[in-house]
């Protein structure tokens, strides 16, 4: 009879109780049982024909949720859709790294759907969903500088005054306390038509919110906004023409300053107001840089409020059919000592007397942009010669401006060190002076294209006929 001890072992006690299963399970060496298991599985599960491993076995999950979740991120952005489809788990830790969204349908949000699926977001959209909505086939897509929706048939120009093709205020509402619940690291919020209900619970939940653009404003909304302490940009959207009119006056401007004094950028789109309302978000944004008007209804003799925004660097009109009807006398005016940037697009500048005011307020200014603007004919242009320490002048689409009227002006800009110059069909290259010819010489860039027929194909094209080039 042989014997064989055990070696480095004691005799198992036989009254001694195993460890149950699942404690066990569940120790230092659960790992390695757990990849013996599969390695188990995989073996056995061979095709007895090619005796090869079936892959039906999902070997990511192996990998931890921050690993894959590190993995998934490396992948180029075109590839998130069909990552998503991959499975469950990957659609979930896909929604983790979206961080901006467009919601198109407000039921997404109602359902909580929106706070599952995507838990860090940090730029919502809301304005798409915020209208009804209207099957693409039997409905028109309308489309505004600022704003776009579909329509039915039935739809004219005016009709959205009462809010018919909006959502009630309640739903929207609903909406953004849901996401005030979900996106407590909110830091862009886009959205129309809510209420102070709504806006308040944003600011009260989302107190990294920087960024907002408000649709269909009105003085009453601003109540809400002020709620939001963090606020650097701000873009109210009062009255579009054919869509919503809205009302943002003196009152709704007093608000907002007093509320948001850390605003940076200021965007008012179809907005009225007056002296009051612009010198009270001058005096109280101690911070603002930049003030942007689109297609303004402003009262007369606001102008001089701008000069209270000290620390003001940019100055917008975009779409503006009018800059001030009366601005007062000039010793009235002021001007903005830090302005650096004065801009124009796509504005009426026929009246002398408010670009006089305007150029006078803007003296300081270093650089100024005029695109498609009209009515900007010599006698206009010459009133700028009181902003004498211009060093960039960008001027594109004025056709009235003649070379005499340019040359009159920048001879005066003694600091000019960019000029550029297109789509100005009265400035020609037979009417440059030598003096002018000489100043062109020194600047740092020149873009000279007032006449832009010269960029065409020399090079005729016959179209339609035999041989020629057909163009769909």
């Amino acid at each position: 009879m042989s014997f064989q001890p055990f070696l480095n072992n004691k005799i198992p006690n036989p009254n001694f109780p195993s460890p149950p299963l699942k404690t066990w399970l569940n120790s230092k060496t659960s790992d390695s049982f757990n990849n013996m298991v599969l390695a188990m599985h995989l073996n056995s599960m061979t095709d007895p024909n090619s005796k090869t491993l079936i892959p039906n076995f999902d070997f990511t999950l192996l990998l931890s949720d921050e690993i894959l979740l590190k993995i998934i991120s490396k992948l180029p952005n075109s590839q998130f859709k069909s990552n998503s489809l991959v499975s469950k788990r990957w659609l979930n830790l896909q929604g983790r790294l979206i961080r901006s969204l467009k919601i198109f349908d407000l039921n997404f949000v109602l359902s909580g759907r929106l706070v599952y699926r995507f838990p860090n977001l940090t730029h919502v959209d809301l304005v798409p969903s915020t209208f009804v909505v209207y099957p693409q086939k039997g409905s028109v897509l309308v489309s505004h500088c600022v704003v776009s929706m579909r329509v039915d048939t039935g739809w004219c120009f005016g009709f959205s005054e009462e809010g018919k093709s909006l959502l009630p205020v309640e739903a929207i509402d609903k909406g953004l306390k849901e996401v005030a619940k979900g996106c407590p690291n909110l830091r862009k919020l886009e959205v129309t038509g809510g209420s102070e209900e709504g806006l308040v619970s944003i600011g009260e939940e989302c107190v990294t919110l920087m960024e907002l653009e408000l649709h269909r404003c009105n003085d009453n909304v601003l109540r809400g906004v002020a709620a939001c302490r963090n606020l650097q940009v701000v873009k109210l959207i009062g009255s579009v023409d054919g869509f919503y009119e809205s009302v943002v006056s003196d009152i709704g401007l007093t608000i907002l300053a007093q509320g948001c004094k850390r605003l940076v950028k200021l965007e008012l789109v179809g907005c009225e107001g007056s002296f009051d309302g612009i010198k009270a978000i001058g005096s109280c944004c101690l911070m603002l840089e930049e003030l942007v008007f689109v297609d303004h209804r402003m009262d007369d003799g606001w102008l001089a409020g701008v000069s209270f925004c000290e620390n003001l660097k940019t100055l917008r009109f975009v779409s503006c059919k009018g800059i001030d009807g009366n601005p007062g006398l000039e010793e009235h005016l002021g001007f903005c000592v830090a302005l650096e940037s004065l801009h124009f697009q796509k504005c009426q500048l026929r009246d002398k007397n408010a670009m006089g005011a305007v150029f006078s307020v803007c003296r300081a200014a270093k650089e100024v942009v005029l695109q498609d603007c009209w009515g900007l004919d010599d006698g206009v242009f010459r009133l700028a010669v009181v902003c004498r320490w211009v060093k960039l002048f960008d001027i594109e689409g004025c056709s009235l401006l003649t070379t005499e009227g340019l040359e009159s002006v920048i001879e005066s800009w003694n600091d000019l060190e960019c000029l550029r110059v297109v789509s100005c069909k009265n400035i020609k290259d037979s009417e440059i002076s030598p003096a002018l010819a000489t100043l062109f010489t020194t600047l740092k860039e020149l873009k000279w294209r007032p006449d832009t027929k010269h960029l065409l194909p020399s090079k005729e094209v016959n179209m339609g006929k035999k041989g020629g080039k057909f163009f769909r």
